[in-house]
């Protein structure tokens, strides 16, 4: 039978690791002697500032190859998205409601529409009118030199007629009239349609509740998204750029709610996409929560009086 191991003491492990920390008789540190932490040592310092390099120029390469102004993959959808303001993006489905009794929920309205409108003031858009012609695409081949960017239209929130905030600041919430913006996300290099005879324009339906309402009507006229906007060369080359909007202004009646589809009409655009219900249409409810007195309380109210 093999003899038992003896039992080391807690002292005698501490002078085993003491000794493999400095051993003198064999001149070690850590079981190497000082030349070969030396050789190692350096060793460990060129390959590191090696592949240090390697991946400096890696990423230099690609740098390089980049063109800061147009992503080399696009990862998006065929068409653009469709957004309408005022938005109510936290739900499901898009409910634009309202009271327009209701001084607060008038403001709320408004001043969502007047901080959306505020980049398109007329003062701010008077620098952005540069060889703008109405009815063609503005193609720019070079950049502007100095800058290194290139031109951009102007849209005046003027063009908005009366949903411009300029004659009503309510924007038509304070009564059975209100206003929506709709706008056309940006996709860089694209043309809304295949030649410049076709026009950009906005059309909207009623889906629900038709009898409730009494007139659509559109501004700019004709609902156009004029193609001297397009294309957009992306925020690095055209850092004024603002999109075209279509205002639409709503007459409601009756119950005062209705569910509508805008969609952006031009040959290239599609919006029968079922997995994304914003490609290049839009569909929401507007509702005025206004419950108006009716004849028989109004004149019981007048004779308690």
């Amino acid at each position: 039978m093999a003899a038992l191991k003896e039992k080391r003491t807690c002292g005698q492990r501490c002078e085993d690791f003491g000794r493999f920390v400095w051993n003198s008789d064999n001149g070690t540190l850590f079981g190497r002697t000082p030349e070969k932490w030396v050789y190692i040592s350096l060793y460990y310092v060129a390959f590191y500032v090696v592949m240090t390099g390697l991946f400096c120029l890696a990423i230099w390469t690609l740098m390089y190859t980049l063109d800061p102004y147009t992503p080399d993959y696009q990862d998006r959808l065929p068409s653009p998205g469709v957004m309408v303001w005022p938005d109510k993006y936290d739900e499901e489905h898009i409910v634009i409601t309202y009271n327009s009794s209701d001084k607060v929920s008038v403001s709320k309205m408004s001043s969502c529409l007047h901080n959306f409108l505020g980049q398109y003031n007329d003062t701010l858009q008077k620098d952005c009118d540069h060889n703008c012609t109405k009815g063609k695409y503005f193609m720019q081949h070079n950049f502007l030199p100095g800058t290194h960017t290139k031109e951009s239209c102007s849209f005046s929130v003027s063009q908005l007629g009366n949903c411009s905030g300029l004659h009503d600041p309510t924007f038509g919430y304070n009564c059975d009239m209100p206003c929506v913006i709709i706008k056309m996300n940006r996709i860089i290099n694209y043309l809304p349609s295949k030649n410049n005879t076709q026009d950009i324009q906005v059309n909207c339906t009623v889906l629900e509740g038709e009898e409730n309402v009494k007139k659509i009507e559109y501004f700019p006229e004709n609902a156009l998204m004029d193609r001297s906007y397009f294309p957009y060369y992306g925020k690095l080359a055209q850092p004024n750029y603002l999109n075209p909007l279509v205002a639409v202004r709503i007459s409601l009646t009756g119950k005062r709610s209705a569910k509508f589809q805008c969609r952006v009409v031009a040959d290239k655009i599609t919006y029968e996409n079922i997995h994304d219900p914003y490609e290049g249409k839009v569909v929401f409810t507007l509702q005025n929560l206004h419950v108006p007195s009716s004849p028989s309380s109004v004149h019981h109210h007048s004779s308690t009086l």
